[in-house]
């Protein structure tokens, strides 16, 4: 039988695993299912048509599932998912979907939401990923896995993260980052690779310097073609390196906003800025 403080509300419906926890004033709503093991700290709050997978532990004071920040929101039964291991520390909000968009707000397994963070309609966050303390996600945001964004980033809506990127803290994202990339800034710029990332993931030295030679030629100066014909080029040149191609497509998708590129253009003869820290 789940473990269930005497105070805490669990409404007729919700649908409760064995080895379920849940602490003092905790609320549950009518639509929400959650799996073996998941926990929930004293205050928290689970609504909506949300699901909790395997071990997802929700800490005191956070929201989620609750309706979406949209005026065109009626009250549609649209969706949480949260994946196996996840960790919802205090504070944070996780809104669900909207009608209008994928009606499906998602996060993967083994990630982290730091305190305070804010998960607006619609996003999609991968596996593995580490969204630290305060970070602000618009709605319709889609982060890769892996990814670490860093305190109080602000990214724009529709804004795509891919794979491996690393975003620096207090960053104001409002374009495209390709996968394991780095931006950082008040108006974020592309900094170069997240090298050390790579490295952690178990990427082959030759993998990394053809990263390194791929983001000159798409990036540098001195570079031959036009946008078009440098990816191309870079398709064609590093056809056999998985990490760059994860980039070309990537870049191939028809994108709601722009990319993030480098304030400082790397020349093609240069060593990438890459992240060594």
């Amino acid at each position: 039988m789940p473990s269930i403080h005497p105070t805490a509300i669990i409404a007729d419906g919700a649908r409760l695993a064995d080895s379920v926890a849940i602490g003092p004033f905790c609320v549950v709503g009518p639509n929400v299912t959650l799996g073996e093991n998941v926990t929930l700290h004293a205050s928290a709050i689970v609504d909506g048509w949300t699901t909790l997978a395997e071990g997802v532990q929700v800490h005191s004071f956070a929201v989620v599932g609750g309706p979406p920040q949209h005026l065109r929101y009626k009250g549609e039964p649209t969706c949480v998912e949260i994946g196996r291991n996840t960790i919802i520390r205090e504070h944070v909000t996780v809104n669900r979907g909207t009608a209008f968009g994928t009606g499906l707000t998602s996060v993967g397994e083994n990630t982290l939401l730091a305190i305070g963070c804010h998960i607006a309609h619609d996003c999609d966050v991968g596996d593995n990923c580490q969204v630290m303390n305060h970070v602000l996600l618009g709605g319709h945001v889609s982060i890769g896995n892996n990814a670490i964004i860093g305190g109080g980033a602000a990214i724009h809506q529709f804004v795509r993260i891919g794979n491996g990127a690393m975003i620096g803290g207090m960053s104001g994202v409002e374009g495209d980052v390709i996968p394991n990339g780095v931006v950082m800034g008040k108006r974020a710029r592309l900094e170069g690779l997240n090298i050390i990332g790579l490295k952690r993931r178990g990427t082959t030295r030759d993998d990394i310097h053809m990263m390194r030679a791929a983001y000159r030629m798409l990036f540098g100066t001195g570079g031959e073609g036009v946008w078009v014909d440098r990816l191309k080029a870079v398709r064609e040149t590093f056809a056999d390196s998985p990490p760059v191609q994860d980039v070309i497509r990537f870049l191939e998708v028809d994108a709601s906003r722009s990319l993030c590129r480098p304030e400082r253009v790397p020349a093609m003869d240069a060593s990438a800025a890459d992240n060594d820290a």
